[in-house]
């Protein structure tokens, strides 16, 4: 069978997904929850890809499904995609990825995690601690920064 006769072959009607099946944009959409358009943002990136049939039409392998939803969860989360991107980039696009194939991706992905949540973490200590000294003024804290020395320093946030 010639790779367009597999772009345009449907799946088996078994109840069962052939791993190489392949699905519309729109039963992409409708199983993630992402619209059409931030499909089609994605492929842009690099983070998915699909395969287009005779008519030009995409369609996307059934593994995608992981990475779109990766990809939704990372973004509720306020994770930028460049993250993604980086935790992707040894996953492959073009076949299914294997278990070790996620697993690396994982530990990747977690240690970036971590040092956003170290980050997240040292900006609560601060916050904490500048609002809960009552003065609400960078300026005129005697405790962070006296006489504003911080200043000094340039502009933006010279603590964090």
């Amino acid at each position: 069978m010639s790779q367009h006769d597999a772009l345009e072959a449907e799946p088996a009607s078994t109840g069962k997904h052939a791993p190489d099946e392949l699905l519309t944009v729109g039963e992409m959409s409708r199983r993630t929850g992402v619209a059409p358009s931030a499909l089609r943002f994605y492929e842009d990136l690099g983070l998915i890809a699909s395969h287009r049939t005779g008519g030009n039409q995409r369609r996307y392998p059934r593994h995608m499904l992981r990475r779109v939803s990766l990809i939704s969860v990372a973004k509720r989360l306020g994770i930028p995609l460049s993250d993604v991107q980086t935790a992707f980039e040894n996953v492959p696009l073009d076949t299914t990825p294997s278990h070790e194939d996620w697993q690396r991706a994982s530990r990747r992905w977690k240690r970036q995690l971590e040092l956003r949540r170290l980050g997240i973490e040292q900006l609560e200590r601060e916050l904490t601690g500048c609002i809960g000294c009552g003065c609400l003024s960078m300026k005129a804290c005697r405790l962070l920064n006296p006489d504003d020395e911080l200043g000094e320093h340039g502009s933006g946030p010279q603590r964090l």
